[in-house]
């Protein structure tokens, strides 16, 4: 069996996903066959991976960092957030069904075999699996049945070091409050602990450091101070959402979603030197001076469409394109620049149709296959080759398709408005392009830069990897893995 070595956290969103992906990076660096595992994630964020199939956007992020592709087994489980209350359940890649919170635990039994299945295809022929654990093994009113925490830990048989973000506060309660609460049997598979996200000296936590060990017993691996690059990397929880890349003249405005599903479409885009890209937050209008609005991606878009409404984004958006401005939707956004969404089985909620924003000649209708898959495209107006993917329930159908943004596989995909200040497009993953990009803002009248966005992500997953080199005890976390329980 390979080694393995769970990274879990002290809360959620504390850096768990980065960690994973920099001691990836280090260990394969080594010539280590390491590859990641997460058995359960939610986030809107998802990839595809090769053959179909879709998985968070982090574990895609940590295979990278592993140098192979992406397998639907590196996050078995995924939960995609639809409502307040429920959630789309993908198993193994595929959607499975959708569930209400409170539904979800009756369920979870039977999800455990598919974990521990897709976790032992992961290990075939690794070295070493790092494993990534969700929110908290803290929260003990979740821990019957668990499968993300120390559930799969216990039952994989999986040696656990702790996680915690010092910046938000709270670090040493946390980590001495995790071993008060949890079950001794699950405190003692844990083998130590990590502070992230320091600010400043590192040296000045020695004493906190010493406290939580001698408090725990857990030996520390070391405090990671703050990586400023860290914003480069694609996010995928909705709680990284930058508000603002500023220093750009060509403004970009972005309303943020209830739903916001693949929101990394926009990183590309992010780090152009001649872009700024501003995440609006509800409550607030969209900008006058805005060059260019983009509706995301929405994992329910009719429900998305009526708070974009709620909000009075559709009559800024009138009055953008009336000023001579443009507009862009993807994926779920193009949905909504439509004339109608008919959903009468009721995929995402109550059967109907929504009026859409009618500024494109097109009518969507809800169907229960979900496409997902890689794509490989064609831009018309460049000719710039695009390669990223889709993941939507619907088909886009009307005249403006006539229009089409791009070519895939000699079908027209998009669709134009007659002035071309309105598009919409399935395809995720365009701004990753460097051409297109390139292509895309000389039609909006700016210029990019001379830069590769795949390569600017190797190198920041690079100076990661270099980073925890300097502050954390790999070998010791490697002699962990190795060592099992």
């Amino acid at each position: 069996m390979a080694a393995t070595l769970m990274i879990q956290g002290a809360g959620s969103n504390v850096g768990k996903s980065m960690l994973v992906a920099g001691l990836a990076r280090v260990f394969a660096r080594q010539g280590l066959a390491v590859r990641p595992f997460k058995p359960q994630n939610m986030s809107n964020n998802a990839a595809v991976c090769p053959g179909g199939g879709e998985i968070g956007r982090a574990q895609a992020l940590q295979a990278r960092a592993c140098g192979v592709a992406p397998s639907i087994h590196m996050n078995p489980i995924l939960l995609k957030p639809e409502t307040d209350t429920g959630a789309q359940v993908v198993v193994q890649g595929q959607r499975l069904t959708t569930v209400r919170a409170r539904d979800y635990a009756a369920l979870k039994p039977r999800l455990m075999e598919a974990v521990l299945d897709s976790f032992a295809r992961v290990g075939k022929g690794a070295d070493l699996v790092i494993v990534e654990g969700a929110g908290s093994p803290a929260e003990v009113n979740l821990r019957a049945g668990d499968i993300a925490n120390m559930g799969f830990a216990q039952a994989a048989r999986v040696p656990v070091v702790l996680a915690g973000d010092i910046d938000r506060g709270g670090v040493i309660a946390q980590l001495v409050g995790i071993q008060a609460v949890i079950d001794p049997a699950d405190a003692a598979l844990v083998r130590g602990f990590l502070i992230n996200k320091f600010r400043g000296d590192p040296r000045l936590f020695d004493d906190g450091y010493r406290f939580i060990e001698a408090r725990t017993g857990w030996r520390g691996f070391g405090v990671v101070p703050w990586f400023t690059d860290a914003h480069r990397l694609p996010a995928e929880d909705a709680a990284d959402l930058r508000r603002a890349s500023t220093g750009g003249t060509f403004r970009l405005a972005v309303p943020m979603l209830s739903r916001i599903a693949n929101f990394d479409d926009l990183d590309p885009l992010a780090q152009e030197p001649g872009v700024s890209v501003e995440m609006i937050p509800p409550g607030r209008p969209l900008p006058v001076e805005a060059d260019l609005i983009v509706i995301p991606g929405s994992k329910s878009t009719r429900g998305d469409l009526q708070f974009l409404r709620d909000q009075g984004w559709d009559i800024d958006i009138r009055a953008q394109l009336r000023r001579g401005g443009r507009v862009l939707g993807l994926c779920g956004g193009y949905q909504m620049l439509g004339l109608r969404i008919d959903d009468p089985e009721g995929l995402e909620g109550a059967p109907g149709s929504t009026e859409g924003l009618g500024l494109l000649d097109v009518v969507t209708r809800m169907q229960p296959e979900k496409r997902v898959t890689l794509t490989e495209a064609q831009h018309l107006q460049s000719g710039e080759a695009v390669r990223g993917y889709e993941i939507h329930l619907g088909v886009t159908e009307g005249p403006d398709r006539d229009r089409p943004v791009f070519r895939v596989a000699g079908q027209p995909e998009g669709a134009r408005s007659a002035d071309g200040r309105v598009m919409g497009s399935y395809l995720h993953g365009m701004f990753s392009a460097d051409g297109f990009r390139r292509a895309f803002l000389r039609g909006m009248g700016t210029e990019a830069g001379n830069f590769s966005y795949d390569a600017t992500v190797d190198a920041v997953l690079d100076r990661l990897a270099d980073h925890l080199e300097a502050h954390v005890d790999c070998a010791g976390l490697l002699a962990v893995a190795r060592a099992g329980l």
